[in-house]
């Protein structure tokens, strides 16, 4: 009988597949995940849209002026990479989706760059406090 792989083995097999990002994404995408579902009073499945503006949010709130720098340390430079993230995990079944999820829901969702500028980190840290 196959013994039943832990998160870490799943995302040690995810990241053999595709090595453009690190591991420790893996886990903050799901406390993302989490943290945008409580945001949005959702239980249970959300868009590719919520969940890259949740990402956006949760890693402002977790690292502030550095989270744009600490995303792109992990291989994150776009939205599309949430996606690819997402879609990975869902591929290691440990997300699902619905019939109309599809990767293009992460294309373009926002601008890198403006989402985490010095003054949108502001304005977003005021709000959360």
């Amino acid at each position: 009988m196959e013994k039943k792989k832990n998160f870490r083995q799943l995302v040690e097999e995810i990241y053999l597949k595709d090595e453009r990002y690190k591991p420790d994404v893996y886990e903050f995408t799901l406390q993302a995940l989490h943290f945008t579902q409580q945001r949005l009073k959702k239980e249970g499945h959300i868009t590719g849209g919520e969940l890259s503006q949740g990402l956006r949010d949760f890693s402002i709130e977790q690292y502030g002026p550095m989270a744009r720098t600490v995303l792109n340390h992990w291989g994150i430079f776009k939205t599309q990479d949430f996606g690819n993230i997402v879609f990975n995990m869902i591929d290691a079944r440990l997300l699902s989706k619905t019939e109309s999820d599809s990767r293009e829901d992460f294309r373009d969702v926002y601008d890198f760059k403006t989402a985490f500028s010095d003054i949108a980190v502001n304005q977003l840290k005021k709000g959360i406090e």
